[in-house]
């Protein structure tokens, strides 16, 4: 009988009650076929790897990562609360070591998630791993982590909730914002100026394969990884850059990404997106189990996989090559930049205008981040949209320094309900949350 190197816990949650459409690409099949291919290959029969089944997050875990607008029940259906609830049920059985790794196979997905919520974008209402790991933060005690984003689309989800936290790297590698939604994800774009350099971002060029990709983990994250030494890695294991994804234009194989997996070493893998139902998830996520598994993938292989035909030009490699000395670069000089951006008032402001693609929604926000030599600082929001109204939203970060706190509910209890409809309070290191609401009346 095989028996698993690494004791490897799986989730799965196809989530049959969810569907944007019954022919959109995010549905249920997703993971059926995956299953499908798990059972037909008999990696559950294998000594060391053991299913769970999901539980659901609570209310108040998603309020630690989330300002919802009007509220959680307004932009989650039952099915966000278990997708989320699948990533937590792997998180905890890693962090209480009844497995060495975990993957998740859940849906609907949640990078495209940001801290203010007001429907769906890029098909995630809620950032499914955020909310994993911001509870694993309250329950173990962990506090440096690492987000490896190997989705294909830019995850601008988690980027913007981890956009002000020096103790959350999170690396994003996909494909060139230029070609591809959301139209973000590049190299200038790392962190706010309580976080300089704990963003960075890898665009690569279309058409990029198994060289490209394993290069970028190999001479990039790597090295940036033992430069951070978190205490967790957690892989955000989007599957659409392979060359079979229909709304993508990567060339990655199932073989490739267990090599990523295998070299990545993430102490928990989440699913992310992948579209191509039947030619690439099967394969692939064999291919990640295998791997966190630490056992054999090296006969791996979709059928109709042609190397050659897949092989990317010497002109992408030489783009990613650069493309790595000036990620490197930025990490390396990221204390400079740092200061350069201290050099500013003592708050910080940022205007966005946001939509949600999949629900059809537009928003507007304005930012205020208090600059802090502290702690991650201070942060406000208001918020707005055509649909769901107007909030203020005010952050106070896990590690808070008294005179952000401070900031904080100042900010709160100053604020007027003739001015927004709510007023909602994120208060990390006492694990509350807050909210005065307009009388409807």
């Amino acid at each position: 009988m095989l028996r698993a190197k690494n004791k490897t816990g799986l989730v799965f949650f196809p989530a049959f009650d969810w569907a944007i459409s019954p022919t959109h690409p995010e549905r249920e099949e997703r993971l059926l076929y995956t299953q499908d291919q798990v059972f037909e290959e008999g990696l559950l029969d294998i000594e060391g790897i053991f299913e769970y089944k999901p539980d659901l997050v609570t209310v108040k875990d998603v309020q630690r990562v989330h300002f919802c607008i009007p509220d959680p029940w307004a932009v989650m259906t039952e099915s966000h609360f278990i997708s989320a609830g699948g990533a937590k049920t792997i998180g905890m059985a890693v962090m209480d070591g009844k497995v060495d790794r975990g993957f998740a196979l859940v849906r609907p997905p949640g990078h495209h998630a940001n801290r203010v919520v007001h429907g769906a974008r890029g098909f995630c209402n809620v950032n499914i791993e955020a909310i994993m790991i911001e509870y694993l933060r309250r329950a173990y005690g962990v506090d440096r982590v690492a987000i490896v984003d190997t989705d294909c689309h830019h995850g601008d989800g988690t980027q913007d909730i981890y956009w002000h936290d020096p103790d959350t790297l999170f690396i994003s590698i996909h494909q060139d914002g230029r070609t591809l939604y959301p139209g973000s994800g590049f190299l200038n774009e790392n962190g706010g100026p309580n976080a300089v350099g704990s963003t960075i971002n890898i665009p690569l060029p279309p058409h990029t394969s198994d060289e490209g990709f394993l290069y970028t983990i190999k001479e990039m994250v790597l090295p940036i990884l033992q430069d951070f030494k978190p205490q967790l890695i957690i892989n955000s294991a989007g599957q659409d850059n392979h060359y079979s994804d229909p709304i993508t234009n990567m060339n990655f194989s199932a073989r490739g990404y267990a090599q990523l997996t295998d070299l990545l070493q993430a102490d928990i893998a989440v699913l992310e997106g992948g579209y191509s139902i039947e030619g690439a998830l099967p394969y692939v996520n064999t291919g990640i189990i295998l791997a966190m598994a630490g056992l054999d993938y090296n006969h791996l292989v979709e059928p109709d996989y042609d190397e050659e035909r897949y092989r990317q030009t010497s002109e992408t490699t030489r783009y990613i090559e650069q493309t790595g000395v000036r990620v490197l670069k930025n990490w390396q000089q990221r204390r400079r930049l740092a200061e350069e951006m201290r050099v500013q008032p003592q708050c910080s402001h940022r205007s966005r205008r946001i939509f949600y693609d999949t629900d059809n929604i537009y928003e507007v926000q304005s930012e205020t981040i208090r600059v802090c030599e502290e702690c991650a600082g201070a942060l406000r929001i208001e918020t707005s949209s055509d649909k769901r109204g107007n909030a203020l939203a005010v952050h106070i970060p896990r590690k808070a320094c008294h005179t952000c706190k401070e900031q904080g509910y100042q900010w709160y209890e100053s604020a007027k309900l003739d001015l927004f409809e709510r007023i909602h309070l994120q208060d990390r290191p006492e694990d509350k949350y807050l909210v005065r609401q307009r009388n409807s009346a």
